[in-house]
């Protein structure tokens, strides 16, 4: 199987180039990268993306190898950096802190009959009485600033009581201040329209990782002669997808579509972000407390592993836009590419140079070790999910030996898209993980599926059948820990049954899903319209070896679509494939696209040429080598 992994060895640190650190108190300098994959960087075997600066920091620093975020998606992992405690503990368990509702108590939500399972409503704001990092480090005398995305919660204009905002939670300089923004809308290039500060303008097509590092080199040298925390939260990598045009050219010029990595956009915002830190260290190192700053480098969530929704500019929207092979899937899902992350940390003479290590590691951990390696302690009651790995990082042994996972949310038709991205909960014990998938069988039992990492980092071999007892062990410890956080827990929707039978009419798609589209027979017409970004229709198929897919379409306007094949779960195959077709707007045409030799493949996604209007099919063919042609006359 192709990967995107290959560990890139680290030259020796030249003899000397280890200062120690002097009798000050250590800054803090966290630089939380948003969406970007566990193996994205050079120096974590990317061989496509191009990041100097951070492999110039790795080089300065330990990578830790086994790095969990505590969520596969954004703010419940923001969360759980800046107060130390698991999102199932504080109730954000989804990225929904940017809307105007405000949910500060966690519970069930009250799903419609359609809805197969109840979801969680997440938490919408980090509540003002956490004592968050940055407070603890404030009150002992640092100056504190945060720089990029916030989406823990933003203050209304109508309610003078709100306190959500950085500033409100120990942070005494906040920029752009744009607490509410779940990506920056408009672009990364300026002008942006998501900072509403009149007063923070550019020059047109200014990157914001620029303009952002720029003001954090300044507070850098405004603050070097006191301790100082300054969290440098990228915008990078996340969604929208644009980036600078003479980067997405240059990485055009080395793409090779036989690296799973091969997206010049998202190489060319991979790259920003990395100039982003290089002004960074410069900053650092020219104003001369470089010995005496521990710098971190870590992620929010797993790498998007998926083509992007819609791409400015357009071209890219048919690759992935990062691969995190060989862990299976990426953000938003249970499996390691959802939650593994990079993480880098820097101190020099306290943390061993250019080196790896394979603690584990959580973002709730970030909390007590930093408090500690500043030389705090905790506040008196403070509950903690964290771990102090103070020890830990400087090459001792580490006190952690499990990590857990809870998210309340996905779906079977999100979980089509993002693998994995469905209700679950994991344990991971040493090199054995659990992933508990609530309400997921058939009879609405939970599912319960068993991996050995070290023997199976892709998570392909199910072994819950053959290990009954390790199965038994470790979803024991599942229930332990969502008692102890009082955790929202997923069920089945108990209107959900007994209405679907009623509500569920015969067939007459044959089949066929929608998805993203409504769609309809009638006259022997199959019409789908789409209702949301990429639609396309799905089949099961039960496809080996070479295919051809043939059909008759009719659309209004006509464009481009394409015909894709997904391969089997956990099977050894490189997919999913994907063949392009064009249709010309008007009366009927007949369409054949053909696919070579693949692995088995048991669905088949038809995508529209159009996402806005009406497009018809008379029939769909699907012909196999060896097998019995199928066919769908609707």
């Amino acid at each position: 199987m192709a990967t995107a992994f290959s560990l890139v060895s680290l030259p020796a640190v030249v003899k000397g180039a280890e200062v120690a650190p002097s009798n000050r108190k250590p800054n803090v300098v966290f630089i939380l990268a948003d969406d970007l994959g566990a193996h994205d960087l050079g120096c974590l075997g990317s061989s496509f993306y191009e990041t100097p600066n951070l492999d110039r920091l790795a080089k300065r620093g330990t990578r830790f190898m086994q790095a969990y975020a505590a969520s596969p998606l954004c703010s419940p992992t923001r969360s759980s950096i800046l107060v130390g405690q698991y999102p199932a503990r504080t109730g954000i368990t989804a990225p929904v802190c940017h809307i105007p509702e405000i949910y500060l108590e966690k519970q069930l939500n009250k799903e419609g009959p359609t809805v197969r399972v109840q979801q969680a409503r997440s938490v919408s704001r980090l509540k003002p009485d956490y004592f968050t990092l940055a407070e603890a480090l404030k009150e002992s005398g640092y100056a504190t600033a945060h720089f990029g995305k916030w989406h823990l919660g933003h203050n209304l204009a109508k309610n003078p009581d709100d306190h959500y905002e950085p500033k409100d939670q120990g942070f005494d300089l906040d920029f752009p201040h744009a607490p509410n923004a779940a990506g920056p809308g408009g672009g990364y290039l300026a002008p942006w329209k998501f900072i509403k500060d009149p007063t923070i303008t550019d020059e047109v097509g200014m990157h914001i990782e620029d303009r952002m590092s720029k003001e954090a080199a300044r507070f850098i040298q405004a603050h070097k002669d006191e301790p100082f925390y300054l969290n440098y939260w990228a915008y990078s990598v996340h969604s929208p997808w644009n980036a600078r045009q003479d980067y997405i050219e240059h990485f055009k010029s080395k793409a090779d579509a036989k690296n799973p990595q091969h997206n010049p956009l998202y190489a060319a915002m991979v790259k920003s972000l990395d100039d982003g830190v290089g002004r960074i260290l410069k900053a650092i190192d020219d104003a001369g407390v470089a010995k005496d700053t521990i710098i971190v480098f870590f992620s929010d969530n797993g790498g998007y592993a998926y083509p992007p929704k819609s791409t400015d500019p357009k071209g890219f929207e048919d690759m992935p836009a990062t691969s995190n092979l060989p862990l299976r899937s990426g953000k938003a899902s249970l499996y390691e590419g959802g939650t593994r992350e990079p993480f880098l940390l820097v101190w020099p003479g306290k943390i061993p140079a250019a080196a790896t290590s394979e603690i584990l590691f959580q973002s709730t951990d970030f909390y007590p070790t930093l408090l500690s390696l500043t030389g705090h302690t905790p506040r008196v009651g403070l509950k903690l999910d964290g771990y102090d790995q103070s020890q830990a990082v400087m090459g001792g042994a580490s006190p952690r030996d499990r990590v857990f996972c809870h998210f309340p949310h996905g779906s079977e038709r999100q979980s089509e898209h993002m693998d994995g991205s469905y209700p679950g909960t994991y344990v991971r014990k040493g090199d054995w993980k659990l992933i508990r998938f609530y309400a997921r069988n058939e009879d609405g039992s939970d599912r319960l599926e068993l991996y050995h990492l070290k023997d199976d980092l892709g998570e392909k071999q199910d072994r819950a059948a053959e290990k009954p007892e390790m199965v038994a062990e470790l979803n024991g410890l599942i229930s332990e820990f969502l008692r102890d956080t009082e955790a929202v827990v997923p069920k089945l929707n108990p209107n959900h049954a007994k209405s679907a039978v009623a509500a569920t009419p015969k067939d007459s798609l044959l089949g066929w899903k929608a998805r993203n589209c409504d769609a309809s027979v009638k006259d022997g017409v199959l019409s789908v319209k789409g209702s949301g970004s990429t639609p396309f229709l799905g089949v099961g198929v039960g496809l080996s070896g070479a295919a051809k897919i043939s059909f008759r379409i009719r659309c209004e306007k006509g464009g481009e679509g394409f015909v894709e094949l997904l391969p089997k779960v956990g099977g050894k195959s490189e997919g999913p494939w994907r063949v392009s077709y064009a249709v010309k707007g008007g009366d009927w045409q007949d369409v054949a696209v053909e696919f070579p030799s693949h692995g088995e493949v048991p669905i088949l996604r038809l995508y529209l040429p159009e996402s806005d209007g009406v497009v018809d099919f008379d029939w769909i063919e699907v012909r196999a080598a060896g097998e019995k042609p199928k066919r769908w006359n609707f």
